[in-house]
């Protein structure tokens, strides 16, 4: 039995009210003791014999991060630096460059991968889902790579593989290939704007539902198409969801329509997607209309958050730093009081949070999973606000990363 006791670690309790408005976030020093990947206990001074022991010296402990739009199979990271192109015929722009790249990039594709993937673990994720191309320039390498990187981490993350037909489902012909590439253990069927990219709404929407019940799997799919065009995609994807038992297995990625409508045409259009328990995925764009992750996780629709790249041929600017992420999505979104502030976690780490909306402790509890970081931080909201960093991640019981250099001077906080 291999177990890990987490000394003096401060874990959020409550909050404090004035005026009925949460004004601070309570916290308190425990014991977390962890067995074979799953926390047993959570008290005070705690004592087990024959077990490694973590002190944690303050430090506040929460929920880890789960990356959930990454492609770690197309990267310039760990490589020499190199811009992006610029864009003259919109995404096609990438299409035709990723034909000449992907291939030349090959040998050192899962070299780069696997630092990606150590890199996001340094970050506090516990799992990752990475989109993988499908084309016909590189077939289902890419598959083979991703998976070869990604069971190096085996024992510090879990995964996703989303078979991604990147330059289109009809308009590259990769049928054959993504139906291979699910057999080839990718655990999603991908696919890219119906309407731009494969030029065939209803043939491509039904081809991915098609894959997807022939492998028994869930469906990510990349949606950039804007206002009434993303939106009628959207309710076509629900159709089909419900018609072929896909029902809560459905991922949109980016959604960009839904940050284009407002008042009946978005709350019908959510109704829908809640129906059909649609999920959505964003990097939190700044360079055009920011979906409305509030509204939307407010009205039954998850939200979860991804970075897309570190760097690569489409972008320079990614991180990987999630609690930066959310320090984005907070300022996009005005939360700059306690209360928003700490609840804006959940949309890394797939829902869970310490506290209840109404303060209660829930998290950590005997019998929840060991994913857990801690930061140099006084509790999750300062950690958003003033973006703490991470000095500890614990993956599936096991301390994955520990870096208590990561500390920043007392002014920044």
């Amino acid at each position: 039995m291999q177990s890990l006791l987490i000394k003096n670690a401060r874990l959020e309790t409550g909050f404090t009210y004035e005026n009925n408005r949460v004004v601070h976030t309570k916290t308190d020093l425990f014991d977390v003791l962890i067995q074979d990947g799953e926390i047993v206990a959570v008290g005070k001074n705690i004592s087990q014999g024959d077990c490694e022991v973590l002190q944690a010296n303050g430090k506040l402990l929460m929920p880890s991060f789960r990356e959930m739009h990454i492609h770690v199979d197309k990267t310039y990271y760990s490589g020499p630096w190199k811009a992006c192109k610029p864009i003259t015929n919109g995404i096609i722009t990438r299409i035709e460059e990723e034909q000449v790249l992907l291939p030349a990039q090959l040998p050192y594709a899962q070299q780069r991968a696997e630092k990606m993937i150590e890199w996001l673990i340094s970050q506090g994720h516990t799992h990752i889902r990475s989109h993988c191309n499908v084309d016909p320039q590189i077939g289902t390498r890419h598959i083979e790579i991703t998976k070869e990187a990604f069971k190096k981490f085996e024992d510090q993350v879990t995964y996703d593989i989303v078979a991604f037909p990147q330059h289109g489902l009809l308009r590259s012909k990769v049928e054959p290939l993504v139906r291979e590439a699910m057999k080839m253990g990718a655990t999603l069927v991908g696919g890219v704007d119906p309407s731009v990219i494969d030029r065939d709404i209803d043939r491509s929407l039904n081809l991915i539902m098609d894959i997807a019940v022939e492998s028994g799997k869930g469906v990510d799919i990349h949606i950039h198409d804007p206002n009434s065009l993303g939106a009628f995609e959207f309710y076509k994807l629900a159709e089909l969801a419900k018609q072929a038992n896909k029902v809560g297995q459905v991922t949109i990625s980016h959604a960009i329509a839904l940050g284009d409508l407002h008042g009946k045409e978005l709350e019908e259009l959510v109704a829908v997607l809640v129906e059909a328990k649609i999920d959505v995925t964003s990097t939190v764009p700044i360079n055009r209309p920011t979906i409305p992750i509030p509204y939307l996780y407010e009205n039954g629709v998850p939200v979860s958050i991804g970075h897309d790249s570190l760097t690569d041929h489409w972008s320079p600017f990614g991180t990987g730093d999630t609690v930066e992420k959310l320090s984005i999505l907070a300022e996009r979104f005005k939360f700059i009081d306690e209360y928003s502030l700490n609840r804006s976690w959940k949309y890394a780490s797939g829902g869970i949070m310490p506290l209840s909306d109404s303060g209660e402790r829930v998290w950590p509890q005997k019998g929840d999973r060991a994913n857990v970081l801690l930061l140099d931080a006084e509790c999750s909201a300062q950690a958003v606000a003033r973006r703490r960093p991470i000095t500890h991640v614990i993956s599936q019981g096991k301390l994955a990363y520990k870096n208590e250099d990561a500390l920043v001077k007392e002014v920044t906080k």
